[in-house]
């Protein structure tokens, strides 16, 4: 059986300081074409040398507030991944816990 590849890029566009100003993505097998986004955590496994590579990117018009509401969507959707991951319920919950409490802190519930 052929092996088959499913591509994945990104495209930055810098300013003269090499700040980004536009973000855009695509990942066609997905169904994305030329999304443009405001923000990016980007993270590899190097298994060989046990450590994260990562790459994070926000555009330099990207409002605090959307940012704060960025990293606490991302933090739930990583407490997902993790229990997807390594079946650890108990692990996983705590991960949601400190969620709500960020989300608490930073004053993002919304309805009570």
């Amino acid at each position: 059986m052929a092996k088959k590849t499913s591509p994945i890029s990104i495209e930055v566009t810098v300013d003269e300081n090499k700040v980004p100003e536009r973000i855009v993505w695509s990942a066609p097998d997905g169904g994305v074409e030329n999304e443009v986004t405001q923000a990016m955590l980007l993270a590899f496994w190097d298994g060989q040398n046990q450590e994260t590579l990562r790459m994070d990117l926000w555009v330099k018009e990207m409002p605090v507030d959307q940012m704060k509401m960025f990293f606490h969507q991302t933090l739930l959707t990583m407490s997902d991944t993790y229990l997807r991951a390594t079946q650890d319920e108990k692990m996983a919950a705590t991960m949601k816990d400190f969620c709500d409490y960020f989300a608490e802190k930073l004053n993002l519930k919304k309805g009570g």
